[in-house]
């Protein structure tokens, strides 16, 4: 690929793919979703730009990337942040070492000129101004305008791109006119124990059976529990018991012990007990306890005076 290109006069270097391999295990339907929404299916229809949503750790990017990998194209993935400008995302002016300013094009202007796949990760940690940048990307015109450059950049037929997006808290709030241009929205779920095991074995190859099942069974525990511990956290739990149990040979840990320690040290005390920690949530949630009303602070739940009493009660108690 030319690192280099010119349009309207002005020179842009180009980004690099991303040069990351992974292949998708499992539901396989989420896959066919989005290979869906990248197709075209006459000269005058154009892809669609879909969310994928779902806890952290669940595989959203790794989607994406699967994605691009099966049709073959370049990858190139954007990392979103709160402080992310529209420069950022578009052309950055970069002092070259003949002191010139040289102009740099973003993975997503890179993916958009020589028809690649572009990965938004984590696009609702964004924010608004650099959404608006994007706005006429994502519709019909298919194309940027770097007020930085002083160009127009169109993007090539075979581009493609998703966003992905945690369903948390710690994000800004898409605006509507923005949502309308990211359809559809494909939500990712937990994996299933065998999928699970799966996407541990292929990542940890080398563990033995017995601390694989450990580890698949506490996360399926915690998604019974509705308690978020993803897959990613239960391979950086893994990997880290396998390096206490290789650490020291003349003493070395049980695999129970090497494992509860990494449990530990990885997500917190509170791992240790789940059911536990999903109570807490709960009660956190509001649990399914009836709210208190005005009455409730002047009278106990049996008092016959309480407003909320229920003559049956009185009539039960009589009996």
């Amino acid at each position: 690929m030319d690192r280099f290109i010119e349009i309207d006069g002005v020179r842009l270097q180009l980004g690099h793919p991303d040069p990351s391999v992974g292949d998708w295990i499992g539901q396989r339907e989420i896959v066919t979703q989005l290979l869906a929404c990248w197709l075209v299916v006459d000269n005058r229809d154009l892809p669609l730009t879909p969310r994928l949503v779902g806890p952290p750790g669940i595989g959203k990017t790794t989607l994406g990337m699967a994605g691009a990998r099966m049709r073959q194209q370049p990858l190139f993935v954007y990392q979103c942040t709160a402080d992310t400008r529209p420069e950022d995302l578009l052309v950055t002016p970069v002092l070259a070492e003949s002191g010139k300013i040289q102009y740099q094009a973003s993975p997503l202007v890179t993916a958009m000129i020589v028809g690649g796949v572009c990965v938004l990760d984590e696009g609702n940690r964004m924010n608004e101004k650099s959404w608006a940048s994007l706005a006429p990307l994502l519709d019909h015109r298919r194309y940027v305008e770097s007020i930085v450059a002083g160009v127009t950049i169109r993007a090539h037929r075979d581009f493609r791109c998703a966003v992905t997006m945690n369903d948390d808290d710690s994000t800004y709030e898409i605006p509507d006119y923005i949502l309308s241009r990211l359809q559809p929205t494909l939500t990712l779920s937990y994996p299933n124990r065998q999928d699970e095991l799966a996407i541990l074995q292929y990542h940890l190859p080398f563990a033995e059976a017995e601390m694989l099942n450990l580890t698949v069974e506490f996360l399926q525990q915690s998604h019974e529990l509705k308690v978020d511990f993803s897959t990613r956290d239960g391979i950086n739990v893994l990997r880290y018991a396998l390096k206490r149990l290789s650490q020291d040979t003349q003493h070395p840990l049980g695999r129970d012990a090497a494992w509860q320690e990494a449990l530990k040290n990885c997500l917190g005390d509170e791992a240790l007990d789940l059911q536990s920690l999903s109570d807490r949530k709960q009660r956190s949630l509001g649990g399914n306890a009836v709210p208190m009303g005005l009455g409730d602070f002047f009278f106990d739940a049996d008092d016959p005076l309480h407003p909320d009493r229920d003559d049956d009660d009185e009539d039960d108690e009589a009996e």
